[in-house]
Protein backbone atom coordinates (compact mmCIF):
# COMPACT_ATOMS: atom_id res chain seq x y z
CA UNK A 1 0.00 0.00 0.00
CA UNK A 2 1.28 3.54 -1.03
CA UNK A 3 0.85 6.18 1.26
CA UNK A 4 1.45 10.22 0.27
CA UNK A 5 4.47 11.63 1.68
CA UNK A 6 4.40 11.96 5.22
CA UNK A 7 0.91 10.12 5.99
CA UNK A 8 2.70 6.49 6.29
CA UNK A 9 0.68 4.30 8.37
CA UNK A 10 1.25 3.90 12.16
CA UNK A 11 4.10 0.81 12.91
CA UNK A 12 2.33 -1.33 15.28
CA UNK A 13 4.39 -0.73 18.70
CA UNK A 14 2.14 -1.95 21.94
CA UNK A 15 4.13 0.24 23.79
CA UNK A 16 2.28 3.31 22.54
CA UNK A 17 -0.93 4.38 23.41
CA UNK A 18 -3.08 4.36 20.22
CA UNK A 19 -6.11 6.40 19.85
CA UNK A 20 -8.17 3.76 19.01
CA UNK A 21 -7.44 1.34 21.44
CA UNK A 22 -7.91 3.94 23.85
CA UNK A 23 -11.25 4.89 22.71
CA UNK A 24 -12.12 0.94 23.13
CA UNK A 25 -11.05 1.13 26.79
CA UNK A 26 -13.28 4.11 27.17
CA UNK A 27 -15.86 1.79 25.66
CA UNK A 28 -15.47 -0.74 27.67
CA UNK A 29 -13.36 -3.41 24.80
CA UNK A 30 -11.02 -5.51 25.34
CA UNK A 31 -9.12 -4.94 22.15
CA UNK A 32 -5.92 -2.87 24.11
CA UNK A 33 -3.03 -3.11 25.78
CA UNK A 34 -1.54 -1.44 29.13
CA UNK A 35 0.01 1.82 27.28
CA UNK A 36 -3.75 2.40 26.09
CA UNK A 37 -5.10 1.79 29.18
CA UNK A 38 -2.95 3.92 31.18
CA UNK A 39 -2.92 6.80 29.00
CA UNK A 40 -6.66 6.29 28.92
CA UNK A 41 -6.51 6.70 32.47
CA UNK A 42 -4.23 9.96 32.69
CA UNK A 43 -7.37 11.18 30.19
CA UNK A 44 -10.04 10.42 32.58
CA UNK A 45 -8.27 12.09 35.49
CA UNK A 46 -8.31 15.14 33.83
CA UNK A 47 -11.90 14.72 32.47
CA UNK A 48 -14.11 12.35 34.29
CA UNK A 49 -16.84 12.36 31.79
CA UNK A 50 -14.85 10.77 28.78
CA UNK A 51 -16.56 7.55 28.98
CA UNK A 52 -19.66 9.02 29.22
CA UNK A 53 -18.89 11.17 26.14
CA UNK A 54 -17.73 7.97 24.18
CA UNK A 55 -20.89 6.05 24.70
CA UNK A 56 -22.66 9.55 23.67
CA UNK A 57 -20.68 9.21 20.98
CA UNK A 58 -21.68 5.67 19.68
CA UNK A 59 -25.34 6.58 20.46
CA UNK A 60 -25.39 9.54 18.12
CA UNK A 61 -23.38 7.13 15.39
CA UNK A 62 -26.55 4.92 16.09
CA UNK A 63 -29.17 7.45 15.53
CA UNK A 64 -27.18 9.20 11.98
CA UNK A 65 -26.65 5.72 10.29
CA UNK A 66 -30.37 4.32 11.27
CA UNK A 67 -31.64 7.96 9.77
CA UNK A 68 -29.53 7.60 7.01
CA UNK A 69 -30.48 4.38 5.71
CA UNK A 70 -34.66 5.02 6.73
CA UNK A 71 -33.94 7.99 4.24
CA UNK A 72 -32.68 5.43 1.52
CA UNK A 73 -29.24 5.43 1.07
CA UNK A 74 -27.36 1.79 0.94
CA UNK A 75 -24.21 2.46 0.65
CA UNK A 76 -21.71 3.86 3.30
CA UNK A 77 -17.76 4.89 3.43
CA UNK A 78 -17.05 5.37 7.10
CA UNK A 79 -13.71 7.13 7.11
CA UNK A 80 -11.51 6.59 10.19
CA UNK A 81 -13.52 3.54 11.69
CA UNK A 82 -11.31 2.52 15.01
CA UNK A 83 -11.27 -0.94 16.29
CA UNK A 84 -14.58 -2.31 15.53
CA UNK A 85 -16.82 -2.72 18.18
CA UNK A 86 -20.76 -4.13 19.06
CA UNK A 87 -23.29 -1.68 16.96
CA UNK A 88 -20.57 -0.94 14.00
CA UNK A 89 -22.56 1.05 10.82
CA UNK A 90 -22.70 -2.45 9.32
CA UNK A 91 -24.87 -3.93 11.88
CA UNK A 92 -26.79 -1.15 12.15
CA UNK A 93 -27.65 -0.47 9.05
CA UNK A 94 -28.17 -3.99 7.59
CA UNK A 95 -31.12 -3.90 10.91
CA UNK A 96 -32.70 -1.34 8.74
CA UNK A 97 -31.67 -2.55 5.17
CA UNK A 98 -30.22 -5.88 4.69
CA UNK A 99 -28.67 -5.06 1.30
CA UNK A 100 -26.82 -1.99 2.55
CA UNK A 101 -23.27 -1.59 1.68
CA UNK A 102 -20.38 -0.47 3.68
CA UNK A 103 -16.98 0.44 3.39
CA UNK A 104 -14.26 0.80 6.43
CA UNK A 105 -11.03 3.02 5.69
CA UNK A 106 -8.63 2.91 8.73
CA UNK A 107 -4.46 3.90 7.84
CA UNK A 108 -4.13 1.96 10.93
CA UNK A 109 -2.86 -1.58 10.15
CA UNK A 110 -3.89 -2.87 13.66
CA UNK A 111 -7.38 -1.80 12.52
CA UNK A 112 -7.53 -3.37 9.48
CA UNK A 113 -6.33 -6.93 11.00
CA UNK A 114 -9.36 -6.81 13.25
CA UNK A 115 -11.79 -5.28 10.88
CA UNK A 116 -10.78 -7.89 8.40
CA UNK A 117 -11.38 -10.69 10.42
CA UNK A 118 -14.14 -9.51 11.98
CA UNK A 119 -15.47 -8.80 8.41
CA UNK A 120 -14.38 -11.93 6.51
CA UNK A 121 -17.58 -13.68 6.06
CA UNK A 122 -19.44 -10.72 5.09
CA UNK A 123 -19.98 -9.96 1.55
CA UNK A 124 -21.60 -6.26 2.01
CA UNK A 125 -19.13 -4.77 4.27
CA UNK A 126 -14.75 -4.54 3.46
CA UNK A 127 -11.82 -2.36 4.33
CA UNK A 128 -9.59 -0.09 2.97
CA UNK A 129 -6.37 0.55 4.47
CA UNK A 130 -5.61 4.12 3.64
CA UNK A 131 -5.28 7.79 5.08
CA UNK A 132 -8.03 10.32 4.83
CA UNK A 133 -6.27 12.57 3.31
CA UNK A 134 -5.82 10.39 0.08
CA UNK A 135 -9.19 10.45 -1.46
CA UNK A 136 -7.88 9.25 -5.00
CA UNK A 137 -6.71 6.23 -3.24
CA UNK A 138 -9.94 5.54 -1.13
CA UNK A 139 -12.32 6.49 -3.84
CA UNK A 140 -9.76 3.82 -6.46
CA UNK A 141 -9.58 0.91 -4.19
CA UNK A 142 -10.76 -2.34 -5.75
CA UNK A 143 -12.13 -3.02 -2.06
CA UNK A 144 -14.34 -0.06 -2.47
CA UNK A 145 -15.00 0.03 -5.98
CA UNK A 146 -16.25 -3.98 -5.68
CA UNK A 147 -19.05 -2.73 -3.18
CA UNK A 148 -19.79 1.23 -3.80
CA UNK A 149 -20.89 2.81 -6.81
CA UNK A 150 -19.49 7.02 -6.11
CA UNK A 151 -21.93 7.49 -8.98
CA UNK A 152 -25.17 6.76 -6.62
CA UNK A 153 -25.74 8.38 -3.05
CA UNK A 154 -23.93 7.48 -0.46
CA UNK A 155 -23.36 8.12 3.09
CA UNK A 156 -19.66 9.96 4.25
CA UNK A 157 -19.06 9.59 8.02
CA UNK A 158 -16.55 11.18 9.68
CA UNK A 159 -17.42 10.02 13.73
CA UNK A 160 -14.92 11.23 15.81
CA UNK A 161 -11.65 11.31 13.59
CA UNK A 162 -10.89 14.54 12.19
CA UNK A 163 -9.51 16.31 15.24
CA UNK A 164 -6.50 14.00 15.03
CA UNK A 165 -5.06 16.29 12.40
CA UNK A 166 -4.42 19.67 13.40
CA UNK A 167 -4.38 21.77 10.41
CA UNK A 168 -7.53 23.14 10.00
CA UNK A 169 -6.75 23.97 5.88
CA UNK A 170 -6.01 20.48 5.62
CA UNK A 171 -8.95 18.99 7.37
CA UNK A 172 -11.04 21.10 5.28
CA UNK A 173 -9.48 19.95 2.25
CA UNK A 174 -9.47 16.07 3.21
CA UNK A 175 -13.59 16.82 3.38
CA UNK A 176 -14.32 18.68 0.32
CA UNK A 177 -12.20 16.17 -2.02
CA UNK A 178 -13.77 13.25 -0.63
CA UNK A 179 -17.13 15.68 -0.80
CA UNK A 180 -16.69 16.29 -4.28
CA UNK A 181 -16.72 12.36 -5.12
CA UNK A 182 -19.87 11.98 -3.70
CA UNK A 183 -23.01 11.81 -5.57
CA UNK A 184 -25.97 14.51 -5.78
CA UNK A 185 -28.47 13.10 -2.85
CA UNK A 186 -25.58 11.98 -0.79
CA UNK A 187 -25.32 12.40 2.69
CA UNK A 188 -21.84 13.16 4.84
CA UNK A 189 -22.00 12.91 8.86
CA UNK A 190 -19.32 14.60 11.20
CA UNK A 191 -18.97 14.28 14.97
CA UNK A 192 -15.62 16.19 16.49
CA UNK A 193 -15.61 17.27 20.09
CA UNK A 194 -15.09 21.06 20.40
CA UNK A 195 -14.06 23.54 22.87
CA UNK A 196 -16.69 25.99 23.13
CA UNK A 197 -18.18 24.40 26.96
CA UNK A 198 -15.10 23.43 28.83
CA UNK A 199 -12.18 25.38 26.52
CA UNK A 200 -9.53 24.63 30.25
CA UNK A 201 -10.84 21.30 29.91
CA UNK A 202 -10.59 20.33 25.96
CA UNK A 203 -7.11 22.19 26.15
CA UNK A 204 -5.38 20.03 28.93
CA UNK A 205 -6.46 16.79 26.51
CA UNK A 206 -5.84 17.93 23.72
CA UNK A 207 -1.87 18.42 24.84
CA UNK A 208 -2.65 14.96 26.80
CA UNK A 209 -3.07 12.95 23.20
CA UNK A 210 -0.75 14.62 21.09
CA UNK A 211 1.68 13.82 23.33
CA UNK A 212 0.89 10.22 23.92
CA UNK A 213 -0.54 8.96 20.96
CA UNK A 214 1.24 10.49 18.89
CA UNK A 215 -1.65 10.45 16.03
CA UNK A 216 -0.76 14.55 15.27
CA UNK A 217 1.94 14.17 12.72
CA UNK A 218 1.90 18.57 12.59
CA UNK A 219 2.33 21.32 14.19
CA UNK A 220 0.75 21.07 17.94
CA UNK A 221 -2.57 22.45 18.03
CA UNK A 222 -3.56 24.02 21.38
CA UNK A 223 -7.18 23.46 21.82
CA UNK A 224 -9.82 21.60 19.89
CA UNK A 225 -12.05 22.87 17.23
CA UNK A 226 -15.04 25.19 18.18
CA UNK A 227 -18.56 24.20 16.82
CA UNK A 228 -18.32 26.82 14.79
CA UNK A 229 -15.86 25.55 12.97
CA UNK A 230 -17.25 22.46 12.57
CA UNK A 231 -19.96 23.89 10.89
CA UNK A 232 -17.73 25.27 8.28
CA UNK A 233 -17.03 22.23 7.07
CA UNK A 234 -20.16 21.55 6.49
CA UNK A 235 -19.86 23.97 3.53
CA UNK A 236 -21.68 22.98 0.20
CA UNK A 237 -24.14 20.52 1.87
CA UNK A 238 -27.18 21.14 3.55
CA UNK A 239 -27.66 20.77 6.63
CA UNK A 240 -30.24 18.30 8.05
CA UNK A 241 -32.30 19.36 11.15
CA UNK A 242 -31.33 20.11 13.62
CA UNK A 243 -27.62 21.41 12.24
CA UNK A 244 -24.73 20.73 13.57
CA UNK A 245 -25.70 20.34 17.43
CA UNK A 246 -24.34 18.99 20.66
CA UNK A 247 -24.32 15.18 20.60
CA UNK A 248 -27.32 14.65 22.94
CA UNK A 249 -29.56 17.06 21.03
CA UNK A 250 -29.27 15.81 17.51
CA UNK A 251 -32.70 13.64 16.98
CA UNK A 252 -32.21 12.40 20.52
CA UNK A 253 -34.10 9.00 21.17
CA UNK A 254 -35.69 8.46 24.77
CA UNK A 255 -32.45 7.06 25.89
CA UNK A 256 -31.63 8.99 29.32
CA UNK A 257 -28.58 11.15 28.88
CA UNK A 258 -26.09 9.81 31.29
CA UNK A 259 -23.79 12.84 31.78
CA UNK A 260 -24.32 15.67 34.74
CA UNK A 261 -21.39 17.50 33.02
CA UNK A 262 -21.29 19.37 29.39
CA UNK A 263 -21.23 17.19 26.50
CA UNK A 264 -18.72 19.01 24.30
CA UNK A 265 -18.90 17.58 21.51
CA UNK A 266 -21.10 17.93 18.46
CA UNK A 267 -22.42 16.29 15.23
CA UNK A 268 -24.24 17.06 12.28
CA UNK A 269 -25.49 15.50 9.17
CA UNK A 270 -25.84 17.08 5.38
CA UNK A 271 -27.06 16.53 2.25
CA UNK A 272 -25.39 17.13 -1.18
CA UNK A 273 -27.97 17.96 -3.08
CA UNK A 274 -28.00 19.08 -7.05
CA UNK A 275 -28.75 22.48 -8.08
CA UNK A 276 -31.64 23.84 -7.27
CA UNK A 277 -33.19 21.07 -5.00
CA UNK A 278 -34.21 21.60 -1.79
CA UNK A 279 -32.36 19.59 1.05
CA UNK A 280 -34.42 16.61 2.48
CA UNK A 281 -34.71 16.56 6.30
Amino acid sequence: MTFPAGHEPPAFDPTVPNESRMHDYLLGGKDNFAADRQAAQQAIELAPELPVLAREGRKFLHRVVRFLAGAGVRQFLDIGTGLPTQGSVHQIAQAVAPDCRVVYVDNDPVVGVHAQAILNNDPLTTVVQADMRDSELIAGHPNLRKLIDLDQPTALLFFHVLYTIPEDDEVALSVARLGDLMAPGSYMAISHPVSDLCPEVTARIAHLYQQQTHVIRGEPRSNVRTRAEVERLFSGWDLVEPGVAYLTQWRPDHEAIEASRPIWSVGGVGRKAATGSPAQE
